[in-house]
């Protein structure tokens, strides 16, 4: 019954693009100015060109009225647009092959992570003598919020050494401050989180890296190849109705992507708000160097990564079968390549 009905569904969305592009070249009337976009844990560098993008005033220019709602983590943030309070998403592109599994279809439209940014690190408190996944059996491990990215890279590393997301107890540590003290103070004893607070513990002596997702080399090694990461996501539904608000989103992020790649460390502590620093401007500065070609260059999903999302998400995850997804329907890039085209990125 439900693949007529998906049929149906892809056929409308195909149509109202075709529709739709000769506006979005001539970038028509914008359907919404002003937009409620949710965010988990915005200080952080996964998020950054969402930052660079406001605070350099590319949302404005694109006439754009944005309003950022920071939750805990990724998770919080997408039940906000499930729940109705956001309009858009700025968080983990493997929440969109998540919500298919579950029939409801949510499209990334506009790529900012080209690599997880996830470390896991241990205690080197309480897991002293760690020496591998299998000690972490009946520990507690630190993630953004549970259901979150951190979450999900967590439950695969896990399942490669045979243990289930029930052998351990999650505990939602934020992205900041919150995690710093949480691995401080022995609540957790090991951690699966983004920078800066894993350069942050890992260079104060606090972790031990285990796993490591900040570097595309360390992303081809957890995951076999390309893992795209930050996006911004939403109801297919939304981009269908609201082409050219969803072009302006698109075009302010690819303006964002643009400057970082030739920005360097003294224009990234100009242009962030002095609390993202965490008050430590010289370890920020070197969890930036750490995770810079993390960041997407242009805004475009590779087809190999969204592959990638799939594979890994199905290794751990019993609900989600690879036969049943349609990655066709978890991203455009008819955004993001207009967006390049326009600021030559």
């Amino acid at each position: 019954m439900s693949a007529p009905s998906l049929n149906r569904r892809s056929f409308t969305v195909l149509a109202a693009a075709a529709i739709a592009a000769p506006t979005l070249h001539a970038q028509g009337k914008l359907e919404k100015t002003k937009l409620a976009i949710a965010v988990g844990g915005k200080a952080s560098f996964y998020y950054l060109p969402l930052t660079i993008s406001e605070q350099l005033g590319y949302f404005k220019a694109e006439g754009l009225d944005v309003e950022i709602s920071d939750f805990a983590g990724g998770a919080k943030a997408l039940q906000a647009l499930v729940g109705g309070s956001a309009d858009v998403v700025n968080g983990a592109y493997e929440h969109t092959i998540n919500m298919q599994a579950k029939n409801l279809f949510i499209q990334s439209f506009v790529l900012m992570g080209r690599a997880p940014q996830i470390a896991m690190g241990v205690s080197t408190k309480t897991l002293a003598h760690y020496k591998g996944f299998a000690d972490l059996k009946g520990k507690k491990i630190g993630v953004t919020a549970p259901g979150s990215s951190t979450n999900m890279v967590a439950n695969l590393l896990l399942s490669r050494a045979g243990l289930k997301p029930s052998d351990v107890s999650y505990v939602g540590v934020g992205t900041s401050a919150g995690a710093i003290s949480a691995m401080r103070s022995g609540q957790i004893d090991a951690i699966c989180n983004i920078d800066p607070v894993m350069t942050m513990l890992e260079q104060k002596g606090e972790v031990r890296i285990i796993s490591d997702t900040r570097t595309l080399k360390g992303t081809h090694e957890v995951f076999g190849g390309p893992m795209p990461a930050a996006c911004f996501y939403t109801h297919a539904e939304f981009l269908k109705n609201n082409p050219n608000t969803c072009q302006g989103l698109a075009n302010a992020v690819v303006r964002g992507l643009k400057w970082l790649q030739t920005a360097g460390p003294s224009d990234i502590i100009k242009t962030v708000p002095e609390s993202y620093l965490l008050g430590d401007r010289a370890l920020y500065l070197a969890s930036f160097n750490k995770v810079r070609e993390a960041i997407a260059l242009d805004g475009i999903m590779p087809e190999e990564g969204a592959r990638t999302a799939l594979k890994a998400l199905a290794s751990f995850e019993p609900a989600i079968k690879p036969e049943r997804i349609d990655l066709a329907k978890t991203f455009t890039n008819d955004f993001a390549r207009r967006a390049k085209e326009k600021y030559k990125a």
